[in-house]
């Protein structure tokens, strides 16, 4: 049987791409999808796809009365929360494309999907290269001892640091901290300049016209330094592989796991 998909975001930049990759698979249907903006209107006419008769959803409530066996969510910070404890509250599975959330929403959604007994996929990057740019830097982090993350993104972006930038320091930090030879708090002028400090390492944040996003962790010892980069442009299809493959995952476990990388193969 097909995975029947509940798309939230169905019209923003990768939901477009997504809801078509979804109606071209072989292992998936879109029984739902939401978007604001376009209430009301057929899925197929935003798209372009005249066989798919699909009326838009103005929430996540309504689109969730619907039948579905997962929810992907692609939307905005200020929302993604409500949405996803309103799938576990109805015993449905969540993939997690938006940024934003903090790390006491992943561990309310966490408690939460353990006691549903279904399970949560939060990636602050979908893009395989991104994901391989974490694995790097996590064996990276087991033989250098000082980094440092930028990220860069649209002007537009609300959220900083990413949500990239923030699970890779989450997962460097399950390795150790790096070292810091003066402290953030003794920085002379304004320590602000010195970044955001999550789970130990230091995240600077550029949000300039021009970037789609990228983001990089510099390692550095004595007389020479490490640069991990990561860069996409402005196609949404990095995203869409690594989206579908967390969706076919996360019925397969319970809680919260958070990074592609999780799910996949050593």
């Amino acid at each position: 049987m097909k995975t029947r998909v509940c798309l939230a975001g169905a019209t923003g930049w990768v939901g477009k791409a997504l809801s078509k990759a979804i109606y071209e698979s072989q292992d998936f249907e879109l029984v739902a999808a939401v978007a604001r903006t376009s209430a009301g209107r057929r899925l197929g006419d935003t798209l372009g796809i005249a066989n798919l008769d699909l009326e838009i959803s103005s929430n996540v409530q309504q689109a969730l009365a619907t039948t579905c066996d997962v929810l992907i969510d692609y939307t905005h910070p200020t929302v993604v929360k409500t949405h996803v404890m309103e799938a576990l509250s109805r015993n449905i599975p969540v993939v997690i494309g938006t940024s934003g959330l903090t790390e006491d929403d992943f561990t309310q959604i966490d408690e939460l999907a353990r006691k549903k007994q279904v399970g949560v996929l939060a990636a602050g990057n979908f893009a395989i290269t991104a994901v391989l740019l974490q694995r790097f830097a996590m064996l990276a982090a087991k033989y250098i001892s000082h980094w440092e993350i930028i990220d860069y993104a649209t002007a537009e972006k609300p959220d900083a640091p990413s949500g990239t930038a923030r699970e890779l320091a989450t997962k460097l930090s399950q390795i150790k901290p790096p070292v810091i030879h003066i402290p953030i708090e003794n920085t002379h002028g304004q320590k602000e300049a010195r970044g955001a400090t999550v789970g130990g390492t230091q995240i600077h944040s550029i949000r300039l016209p021009s970037y789609t996003f990228a983001f990089q962790i510099i390692f550095g010892l004595q007389h020479e330094k490490l640069t991990l980069h990561h860069e996409a442009d402005s196609s949404p299809d990095p995203y869409v592989l690594g989206t579908l493959l967390a969706a076919r995952h996360v019925r397969s476990f319970v809680g919260l796991k958070r990074g592609l990388d999780s799910v996949l193969e050593a």
